[in-house]
């Protein structure tokens, strides 16, 4: 195959995360197959960076595409929706990564040639989608580059330390569960990474290694698998046990994903009972299946032939579907955005409310203190007026009484 244009978009370019890592190492490895990637989203930042210093363009605006790229690789509807409507003459396929998340919604465009689940709970979500036929969609499974996580040393008979690895925990919620149950179990090193946690990881083939069991789900869960740690799959969510060789198959359908973590909630039991199926040995099998299922380099021709047969089907010139369908997809987003604007000036409502009750709260407050010292002022001129009048009535009685007695003395010396 010669080296094509492949325009790969995406929600963000921000930090590092699930989809973005995904599309830095799927431009990486097509670069090095000689193909000329380039990465597009609306919002730039670290994985962005990292991209521009391995030589991969990022734009975020496509406007700046001298040429329109020979194939587009769409993530996200509406990074996805403004390639596919920027470039209508060129063939697409949109890949789905999510059941729930709403950016994952998989739109309908004429240029679309094939829709791509990473697993079996996505498959399901693109053929419920209106216009979708099953012939039209396939499953390519998330993959890791080998060559980066390369494989710990054998696990010891029993775990020593446990790492929880998510964006999401921390020893507040889910992840001070996991903890309590691990030293529970006599593991007395007990870490967090992720950004909640406050440790952000950039190298996570460098932090895997340190730790026998991993906690985590989706590409993390992989990553710690192929690294050759314990995998126990868990996460806000749920648990879905420990990855043993048995449940491998199933899980890895599943991307150790949502519908895994539906199995169980996590419990001190829970816990407890997936740490008691750690059997280093079976631990090394999984991480050998993984490492030889989930290459990057398989996954890799899997793109190259579905980039071959999305280019092997011409796209229709046909520009009136194009804004048929553009107008639909416009359609659906109107209640979204019309929700969101009325929940932002409600929420603005709130706070100008809240901003007028605080000024009123500071006029008032402000009048109070000003009768605080009037009333004070007039307190210290009453207790002043006090005393004077105090004082007069002193001298005026002293008065009447002296004259009461000089009285009283002239009436006795008359008599």
């Amino acid at each position: 195959m010669t080296g094509l244009r492949i325009l790969l978009t995406n929600n963000t370019l921000a930090a590092r995360a699930g989809t973005e890592i995904v599309v830095r190492d799927l431009a990486l490895a097509l670069l090095r197959r000689g193909h000329r990637p380039v990465a597009y989203s609306t919002v730039l930042g670290e994985v962005a960076e990292e991209l521009e210093r391995c030589a991969v363009p990022v734009v975020n605006d496509l406007d700046q595409l001298t040429e329109p790229p020979d194939l587009i690789h769409g993530q996200h509807h509406l990074d996805a929706m403004t390639a596919m409507t920027r470039f209508p003459d060129v063939p697409a396929i949109f890949v789905c990564h999510g059941w729930a998340p709403w950016e994952e919604l998989p739109p309908v465009f004429p240029s679309i040639r094939e829709y791509v689940a990473v697993d079996d709970l996505c498959l399901e979500r693109l053929r419920i989608t209106e216009g979708i036929a099953p012939e039209r969609t396939r499953v390519i499974l998330n993959a890791i580059d080998v060559d980066r996580f390369t494989a710990r040393e054998p696990l010891p008979e029993r775990p020593g330390s446990a790492l929880v690895f998510s964006n999401q925990a921390h020893a507040g919620n889910y992840g001070g569960v996991i903890e309590r149950a691990c030293r529970d179990a006599g593991i007395d090193r007990v870490d967090y990474a992720g950004a909640a946690s406050g440790r952000p990881v950039a190298s996570p083939e460098e932090l895997l290694r340190e730790y026998d069991v991993v906690f985590a789900k989706g590409r993390s869960a992989i990553e710690a698998a192929v690294s050759g740690c314990a995998v126990v799959v868990a996460d806000a969510q749920g648990l879905s046990g420990m990855v043993t060789h048995d449940r491998l198959p199933r899980l890895r359908r599943l991307n150790f994903g949502l519908r895994a973590l539906m199995d169980e909630r996590v419990t001190p039991n829970s816990v407890a009972a997936a740490l008691a199926d750690y059997d280093c040995t079976d631990a090394a099998a999984v991480s050998a299946s993984m490492r030889e299922s989930a290459s990057l380099d398989q996954a890799v021709d899997a793109w190259e032939r579905l980039y071959v047969d999305a280019l092997g089907v011409p796209v229709s010139q046909d520009h009136a579907s194009a804004l048929l369908a553009a107008s639909r997809y416009l359609a659906t987003l109107a209640p979204v955005i019309k929700s969101r604007t009325e929940a932002h000036h409600n929420n603005a409502a709130s706070s100008a409310n809240e901003h007028d009750m605080a000024d009123r709260l500071r006029q008032a407050e402000a009048v109070a203190a000003s009768l605080r010292t009037e009333l004070m002022e007039a307190q210290r001129s009453l207790a002043a007026s006090q005393e004077r009048w105090a004082a007069v009535t002193a001298t005026t009685a002293w008065k009447v009484s002296t004259l009461a007695w000089q009285v009283k003395a002239r009436a006795t010396r008359r008599d």
